[in-house]
């Protein structure tokens, strides 16, 4: 493993559907919880109270690691580094820790080649650290990587969840070198139903939330769920402690279902 990759940090707080003053609540109660990840993306429309939760946090800039995307309606070579710059502005941050390609053009309109080569060029004018990608195919993440190298991308952001476990993509990318970052890891709340991670999570006396991040974590992907409630933040940061035996990472690896949460119209590659 590469500095680069182990820098991100595992447990991450993601913001996705929170605006206004509910997104500034989670990420100060996620700062104070113990949260220094904090994932954002342009389309969540929240950058700005991202913004100033952490400026009110009192915690120091160089102890946050701070992920942003860029959207679609960005990606061609002119829009890219401005968009950037914009999202810094909202931010208040002269760099972020990582960008990432939020999704790849629908139906490759712009070429992988051109956006990958404008987030080079950011990461290379110190607008960020590292760069990746996000909800890439296979064949897109092999055009990023001709087009600036496996070692430059820092993390591939993909739905992973006990019922999606996305495993061609996995595979492609740690045959690459390249890490995994697993979006929606609690299926939007679906795992707190199933009764085999309801099993487990008792034997642990955990919750099931606990039980499917640990899972996801016992496999080197970074973890970003959301959440309001301080207690669930709490508990989120505490599945560290939690080891799951080789059978029970067994037991949930059979709850693969295909079941794909975040797939939009119009916007989706076609998945492997």
């Amino acid at each position: 493993m590469t500095t680069t990759i182990q820098s991100i940090p595992a447990i991450g707080l993601g913001t996705i559907r929170l605006q206004g003053q509910v997104v500034i609540d989670s990420v100060r109660s996620g700062i104070e919880a113990g949260y220094r990840h904090i994932d954002t993306a342009q389309i969540y429309g929240n950058e700005a109270e991202v913004g100033q939760a952490m400026a009110e946090s009192g915690v120091a800039r160089e102890e946050l690691f701070i992920t942003t995307k860029i959207w679609i309606e960005n990606l061609a070579h002119d829009k890219l580094i401005p968009s950037l710059k914009e999202s810094l502005r909202k931010l208040r941050l002269e760099q972020l820790d990582l960008t990432l390609i939020h999704w790849p053009s629908p139906q490759d309109t712009i070429p992988v080649a051109e956006y990958m080569a404008a987030l080079a060029e950011a990461k290379a004018a110190g607008l960020t650290r590292q760069i990746g990608v996000s909800n890439f195919t296979n064949a897109q993440l092999q055009q990023a990587i001709s087009t600036v190298g496996a070692a430059e991308i820092a993390t591939q952001q993909v739905e992973i969840h006990p019922f999606l476990q996305n495993r061609k993509v996995v595979e492609f990318a740690r045959s690459q070198g390249i890490h995994i970052t697993a979006y929606m890891p609690l299926a939007y709340g679906k795992v707190m139903q199933d009764p085999v991670i309801a099993r487990i999570a008792e034997q642990h006396q955990v919750n099931p939330a606990q039980v499917a991040l640990a899972w996801s974590l016992q496999q080197g992907f970074a973890v970003i769920p959301s959440s309001t409630k301080r207690a669930n933040l709490d508990s989120n940061l505490q599945v560290r402690d939690i080891v799951l035996s080789a059978d029970e990472m067994a037991q949930i690896a059979t709850l693969e279902r295909n079941e794909r949460l975040a797939n939009p119209d119009g916007l989706a590659p076609l998945w492997d």
